[in-house]
């Protein structure tokens, strides 16, 4: 199978293992090369992953816009990738990336910086762990 404009799709290797939502989509977690701190979270199709793959830029699926989408295309805030792990069940994507500028739409370095905490209780903190 050859995609409409002429390149070449997923791998059936690579495509057979993933596990996605019924909108055809794949969970993809961002993490920071230097930092290992998560960046972001987002949603890949099948040629977001294979465009990731083979440019090295990262581009996932805007569910908002239903297209897809090149992390700074817009902003600038491009994302570099180093590599692309999947998870034991198939259902989740990690990227390991290098961000210019910041990675949330907000202009926070990470989107969980704009989200905030929730104020967990701290295992750490001596909630009767030993």
């Amino acid at each position: 199978m050859i995609w409409k404009d002429g390149r070449m799709p997923l791998s059936e290797d690579i495509a057979a293992r993933l596990k996605r939502t019924e909108d055809g989509l794949v969970c993809a977690v961002v993490q920071d090369r230097d930092t290992r701190d998560v960046l972001m979270v987002a949603w890949m199709n099948d040629e977001a992953l294979h465009l990731t793959l083979t440019t090295g830029r990262a581009v996932y699926w805007s569910r908002s816009r239903g297209e897809l989408w090149r992390k700074g295309d817009t902003s600038g805030h491009t994302q570099d990738v180093h590599a692309v792990e999947i998870d034991c069940d198939g259902d989740a994507l990690l990227l390991t990336v290098t961000q210019h500028g910041p990675a949330c739409h907000t202009g926070e370095r990470r989107c969980f910086d704009a989200g905030g905490d929730l104020g967990a209780v701290d295992a750490d903190a001596g909630a009767g762990h030993a």
